[in-house]
């Protein structure tokens, strides 16, 4: 090969490039646009189990001296947790069963001039951030229920970047899920799967204080979500016992990657079929 010709196939790779990118960004742009017109609905389906249970069991429960005070401290990391990880779940696995059985949205989207594993990357992404919103928009409920929170810079910056990595998790698993289910079985993906993820993910309890449930505790480790709920924990609430932050962010970032894989994959062979 020529020096010419080394050159023209470079450019040619780094334009791909630029178009592979400038397409990405525009069908996130889409997603965001379209989600604008759902923005209530997205509040009111992510927010209002966690504030009820923020509220039940952070304030009023707390207040009438049946759980101590320190609870909320537990309670209020670990419903960040979870309103990240289901919103993404959420927000990826019922809208692709719905787009591979009807085929009009999908097919819109396989014939973007980018490679398929790129419009599954995309659907990650953009369901990971509707994760990331959805825990955003937790923290004024918190400061409402519990009021200002003690927090450091440090812990700040651990739970954004602990939240980034949970949301494309709970992304990475709705899509492998919605890749994997009929229409027919949503719902019963959604009670054998998510609701058991959401209630053995350490959200109301800290991992290391089940060993008097030894048998729970191992089940709890077996989630990832659990990881995500001691990471935040960790950082807003240090005082609460909690797993090291480098073994719960290491979890995570091997959880996102596997997931993820599988979640390319799944897609890949719904898209060819």
């Amino acid at each position: 090969m020529t020096a010419s010709t080394r050159v023209t196939a470079k450019s040619t790779q780094v334009t791909a490039k630029a178009n592979y990118r400038r397409v990405f960004f525009a069908l996130v742009r889409r997603d965001v646009l379209v989600t604008r017109g759902e923005l209530g609905t997205l509040i009111a389906q992510g927010l209002t189990m966690p504030f009820l249970l923020l509220f039940i069991f952070g304030k009023v429960v707390t207040g009438m001296g049946m759980a101590d005070e320190s609870y909320a401290q537990v309670l209020y990391p670990g419903m960040i947790a979870m309103v990240t990880m289901a919103g993404a779940l959420q927000s990826s696995a019922l809208p692709l069963v719905i787009d591979f059985a009807t085929g009009k949205e999908i097919e819109d989207r396989l014939l973007a001039p980018v490679p398929t594993w790129l419009v599954a990357v995309e659907k990650i992404v953009f369901a990971g951030l509707r994760g990331m919103f959805t825990a955003a928009l937790m923290v004024p409920i918190v400061v409402l229920v519990l009021g200002p929170q003690s927090v450091t810079a440090t812990g700040v910056a651990v739970a954004v970047v602990t939240v980034v990595i949970g949301g494309l998790l709970g992304a990475a698993i709705g899509i492998a899920l919605g890749t994997a289910v009929t229409p027919r079985r949503i719902t019963m993906m959604f009670a054998l799967i998510l609701t058991p993820m959401t209630f053995t993910g350490g959200a109301q309890y800290p991992l290391l204080e089940l060993g008097q449930v030894r048998w729970f505790q191992v089940l709890s480790a077996l989630n990832p979500m659990t990881y995500f709920s001691e990471s935040i924990r960790g950082a807003l609430a240090p005082e609460i016992p909690h797993l090291n932050p480098w073994l719960s962010m290491g979890v995570l970032v091997a959880c996102t990657v596997l997931f993820g894989a599988v979640a390319v994959r799944g897609f890949l062979r719904r898209a060819v079929a």
